[in-house]
């Protein structure tokens, strides 16, 4: 018996035991948990706390009915005080283009949302803590209201809105001394007068009601104690409100008697409902419509930021009616959208401006959608315009759609990002989105720039860009003295690679070209008749293709020696190449304490103050790439400094210098203390490409601030990402640029599709570009570097010559020249023309050989020069 208690109560104790141990194990994960709650509560609650908020003013616009105009040699503007909108007239042509869409209360498409953004000179959305996005337009929210003014002279228009849900307000006194309400009664007659009193509410100080508080109401109404007053009742409607102002404007009551009155008044209290107030100011400079919205002018609360502006968003809007015309987005080098063109079941157009910021995070990507140049318009009835996003532009995404989707109209736009807006990752225990929003706006403004062409052809609107760029740069775009066809040829030096080394896997570099091989390439392209040759080195340090950041530049002894590197500059030199040293300076990749690099100290910032930490994303899952490690966006000053570590390494060598990120990504630093701005890094991009005048500079993609800047562009998007909605693509941009500044489309020989790529660049006026290494496609495998199959220099080069040399002979003597002519002859056929008269006729067809109005043979998948 003694025996089982003793087992028993060992039993017991074991039982104890294990109950003691799993309450031990379990010590951590409650205390994480607690930590994880206490975090969320700090985030909504201390975060994001309920700070005290200006009131917003709303102003009131008291004046008549009546036209303004604004007048030059060009534009006739005239606007209408009651609605705000305004048209502008072409002088030379006769074409009128209205503010919004014309008849656009009769649209049987639109919404009544949407026929409020129609009649609309802007429209914004602002946002709170939890992501929820309302949109106001300056119709329904502000001039039907009568909450705007109007300030005019003869060089400008300013529009002052105030928009938001605000109750209307009207030209009668809310408090009244009873000498004064007697008064204008005399004015009324019988009907007008019982009228008015059925709606007012007579008190005396000497004679209240039972019911009246006498304390409350002298707080409410001071002037109580010395005058008898009439206080308009509270649920008095609109309807009444609006017949009593006639009323009362018939007595001759004026607006300052109003402000007057409203002084007596104590009891208004200022709404939950958000109001925001802005000011567009419209000007007439030649040929152009300048509309601005300075930033400085747009008040808000701190819980309701202004997320976004549209200026106006159906400005030259044609209905469904209007079968001539088009309208034009910067997708590729230019994109055409035909009025009415029956797509109305695919998506509206939408792009970002010089692409994302990489400063603001995004989890997965399906399209990455981007313009490199800051232009849209649209031409109808043989006139047209260009809208040149002259301020803003880093934050601007254009919009366009056609008749059948939300309207009946044809429309496009710009619409801004003015408080940028971040996610709080606060795990899935908080039920509801948490989001961070830019607290103070840079001096900034959007600007939007029409210039209003006698044309109705995107050759002459593409003309006048052109015309626009020649006086916004002066001598930094001028005409080159170029007589053969640009070739690009990038060399990849070394990719990174998993080796065994004492049987450790350990990621290094792998040579695909040294720096003699590289050498070898330049001096056989030279020797076989190449001779306007532009070298780009890829990967030529810190790691190769995948580069650490450039805190110092160190050279990969797989490639060769300083002195290999230097024999090969001497080697360009000497043959008249140039060559280019490319690099990364906004991002480290693959970096550490050891490269100079802290991830805590020398990474941007997000909205959220975390690290910018980016990653690789898949095609084919849109989200992050297994394989590949995270890198870090660099915070703008420390990008700065590596950029100018990357010139000095390339004057060391006696090179030229290429940026691989610079003039083709541009990201916002939200870093505390030392925020910038996009525009802000964009003007320093600008200011240190204007600081190496005197050295030849090479980049990507080539945004439009940055072109000018540089000798040569690769890998410029000519085509773009063929939206189902665009109805041809046409060469916008390179009409304004080519003969200034030299520019390729992508690798030709892997882009996937040779000939498509080379008639691309014929039709586009772009140079040749390949990209090439020294070292056989074997050495690719088992690499995270794909891309570069079927790039080894011996497999490529004859093929490489054989078009260069065909093209430079019939198209070399182009490159000196503006293009002047553009046409689309068939689906897959079109014809380029340069100043002195040379036609490219190009033939995109599988099937068919083409036959031009002048004659011309065109085989299918080829082109055909004519002089």
């Amino acid at each position: 018996m003694k025996k089982e208690k003793r087992q028993l109560t060992e039993i017991q104790v074991e039982r104890r035991m294990k109950v003691l141990d799993t309450l031990k194990s379990l010590i951590f994960p409650v205390v994480l948990c607690l930590v994880v709650a206490i975090g969320i509560y700090l985030i909504i609650h201390i975060v994001n706390v309920e700070e005290e908020h200006d009131e917003i003013v709303p102003r009131a616009y008291a004046g008549e009915e009546q036209e303004i105009v604004l007048e030059n040699d060009e534009l006739k503007l005239t606007l209408n005080t009651i609605t705000t909108n305004f048209t502008v007239l072409q002088k030379k042509t006769g074409k009128v283009w209205s503010s919004c869409a014309d008849n656009a209360e009769e649209d049987t498409k639109a919404l009544n949302d949407e026929k409020g953004k129609m009649l609309s000179n802007v429209v914004l959305s602002y946002a709170v803590t939890n992501g929820l996005e309302t949109i106001y337009n300056c119709h329904d929210y502000s001039v039907t209201k009568g909450v705007y003014e109007i300030e005019a002279d003869e060089n400008e228009i300013k529009l002052l809105y105030s928009i938001g849900n605000i109750e209307k307000e009207f030209i009668i006194p809310p408090v009244i001394t009873e000498t004064d309400f007697l008064a204008l009664q005399a004015n009324m007659d019988q009907e007008g007068k019982n009228y008015i009193k059925d709606y007012y509410s007579k008190y005396d100080i000497n004679n209240l009601r039972k019911k009246d508080n006498k304390e409350e109401l002298l707080e409410l109404y001071p002037v109580l104690e010395t005058d008898v007053i009439y206080v308009l009742r509270a649920e008095t409607k609109e309807a009444r409100k609006a017949k009593m102002e006639e009323i009362f404007e018939a007595a001759g009551y004026t607006y300052e008697q109003y402000l007057e009155n409203k002084e007596l008044d104590n009891s208004a209290s200022s709404s939950d409902r958000p109001v925001f107030n802005l000011e567009m100011d419209l000007r007439l400079e030649g040929n152009d419509l300048v509309v601005e919205i300075p930033y400085s002018s747009l008040e808000y609360r701190s819980d309701c930021p202004i997320y976004t502006i549209t200026p106006l968003p159906y400005f030259g809007a044609a209905d469904q009616n209007e079968d001539d015309g088009f309208l034009f987005v910067p997708e590729g080098g230019g994109s055409i959208i035909n009025y009415n063109n029956g797509k109305y079941s695919q998506n509206t157009y939408y792009a970002n401006v010089y692409g994302w910021d990489m400063c603001l995070m995004r989890n997965f990507v399906v399209h990455n959608t981007r313009n490199y140049f800051n232009v849209f318009g649209q031409s109808c009835d043989g006139s047209s315009y260009i809208c040149v996003m002259e301020g803003g532009a880093p934050y601007a995404s254009v919009q366009a759609g056609v008749s059948g989707m939300v309207s009946n109209y044809n429309y496009v736009n710009a619409v801004y990002s003015i408080c940028q807006r971040e996610d709080y990752n606060v795990s899935t225990m908080a039920n509801a989105a948490v989001y961070a929003y830019l607290k103070e706006l840079p001096d900034e403004s959007i600007i939007q720039r029409y210039t209003f062409i006698n044309s109705g052809d995107y050759v002459d609107m593409a003309v006048a860009y052109r015309e626009y760029l020649e006086d916004e740069y002066g001598d930094y775009l001028t005409l080159n003295d170029e007589t053969e066809v640009p070739l690009a040829v990038e060399v990849v030096g070394a990719i990174d690679k998993v080796q065994q080394v004492v049987g450790v896997p350990v990621s290094l570099p792998l040579k695909l070209t040294s720096y003699k091989g590289a050498a070898n390439i330049i001096t056989d392209l030279h020797d076989s008749g190449v001779n306007n040759l532009s070298v780009k080195f890829t990967g030529w340090c810190n790691g190769g293709v995948s580069q650490k950041m450039l805190s110092s530049v160190r050279l990969i002894s797989a490639l060769g020696t300083s002195g290999d590197l230097k024999k090969l500059t001497k080697t360009a030199d000497e043959l008249g190449v140039d060559l280019y040293l490319d690099g990364i300076t906004q991002y480290a990749h693959r970096s550490n304490i050891f490269n100079g690099f802290n991830s805590f100290t020398d990474a941007a910032r997000q909205l959220t103050k975390q690290r910018a930490e980016l990653f690789h994303l898949s095609h084919v899952t849109y989200s992050t790439r297994t394989g590949f490690k995270s890198y870090y966006l660099l915070h703008t000053s420390l990008a700065q400094k590596m950029a100018n570590n990357l010139v000095a390494a390339a004057d060391k060598y006696g090179a030229n210098v290429s940026f691989q990120d610079i003039g083709m990504d541009l990201s916002s630093d939200f870093t505390e203390d030392q925020y910038h701005s996009r525009e802000q890094v964009m003007k320093l991009n600008q200011e240190l490409l204007k600081s190496l005048d005197s050295k030849k500079v090479m980049i990507n993609m080539g945004n439009d601030y940055a072109v000018p800047y540089v000798d040569l562009v690769t890998n410029m998007d000519l085509k773009g990402s063929g939206y189902t909605l665009i109805d041809a693509e046409v060469p916008f941009y390179q009409i304004a640029i080519h003969g200034y500044v030299d520019y390729t489309g992508n690798p030709i020989n892997i882009c996937g599709n040779d000939q498509e790529e080379l008639l691309r660049c014929v039709e586009y006026g772009a140079g040749l570009y390949f990209t090439v290494t020294e070292e056989s496609s074997f050495a690719i495998q088992k690499t995270l570097y794909p891309e570069y199959y079927a790039c080894e220099y011996d497999s490529w080069k004859d093929r490489m010559l054989e078009m260069y040399n065909r093209y430079n002979e019939e198209l070399g003597h182009t490159f000196n020249q503006e293009m002047t002519g553009h046409e689309v002859l068939s689906p897959y056929v079109y014809c380029t023309s340069y100043a002195d008269g040379t036609k490219v006729y190009v033939n995109y067809s599988y099937a068919d050989d083409f036959t031009a109005p002048d004659g011309t043979v065109v085989p299918k998948r080829d082109y055909t020069v004519v002089r």
